[in-house]
């Protein structure tokens, strides 16, 4: 099964292209990795896949639903962790993740359920009652990390996931992850760390100026080859072809 579909994406800023005719799946299952160089487009492919930015062109599907047509349905089903995203300042994490459950129309004992796992998983569980402009950079991670899985989704989108997160966290993170996708939900990962890409996905798409120029599976390189080879041989073709 298709956990998302992508046909002939396009997304242009008055004269910039961010994507051009963009085409790739990624299928139930997968820890898809998304790399590329700033600027490549992978932001704004991900705005779109999550509904909230309209494409020029091209159709997507995501967790059975168009983005376009029907952004809140997308919304329902999946999970977003943004990269650079705080919770609300005037907020506790407790009563940031009351307020996510009742916007998804969760049960409290799921929630609060959720919320004990969450905090004891990435250890925060002393900070649930502090407010969130009180917090570090590294909690506040940990609270949108915890709202993503909040409602247990089948898919989620991940932007850089490790900012911010000690190394210790870090690794019960990428574990849980790796746990995640084997039970058959889907990880959709754009990060600039090609290191946690080749260690962690099972296969990665290399954009370069909107364009997707190449797909790897990690598990497939050759005795002494890295994912950052050829991830720098992707990006300089590209360049040379355009």
């Amino acid at each position: 099964m298709t956990a998302l579909d992508v046909r002939d994406l396009r997304r242009s800023y008055g004269d910039v292209t961010a994507l051009a005719d963009l085409s790739l799946s990624v299928a139930d299952g997968e820890l898809f990795g998304f790399l590329g160089p700033n600027g490549a487009g992978k932001t704004t492919t991900i705005k779109i896949l999550t509904g909230q930015l309209t494409p020029d062109g091209g159709t997507a599907e995501v967790a059975g639903a168009d983005p376009v047509e029907h952004p809140l349905d997308v919304r329902e089903r999946i999970g977003i962790l943004p990269e650079q995203e705080s919770p609300p300042s005037f907020l506790t994490p407790r009563e940031y993740f009351q307020f996510v459950g009742d916007v998804r129309d969760l049960d409290e004992s799921r929630v609060a359920e959720a919320t004990e796992t969450w905090a004891d998983r990435l250890g925060f569980a002393e900070k649930l009652d502090t407010l969130s402009t009180d917090l570090s950079r590294g909690q506040q991670q940990k609270v949108m990390i915890t709202q993503a899985f909040l409602h247990d989704p089948g898919l989620v989108f991940i932007d850089e996931p490790l900012v911010n997160l000690d190394p210790i966290v870090q690794e019960r993170f990428k574990a849980f992850l790796t746990d995640y996708t084997e039970a058959g939900n889907t990880v959709f990962l754009s990060t600039h760390d090609i290191d946690v890409a080749e260690d962690l996905c099972t296969r990665v798409g290399v954009l370069s100026g909107g364009e997707l120029v190449a797909t790897r599976r990690p598990s497939d390189l050759d005795e002494g080859e890295s994912l950052l080879d050829l991830f720098l041989e992707d990006v300089d073709a590209a360049a040379m072809e355009a």
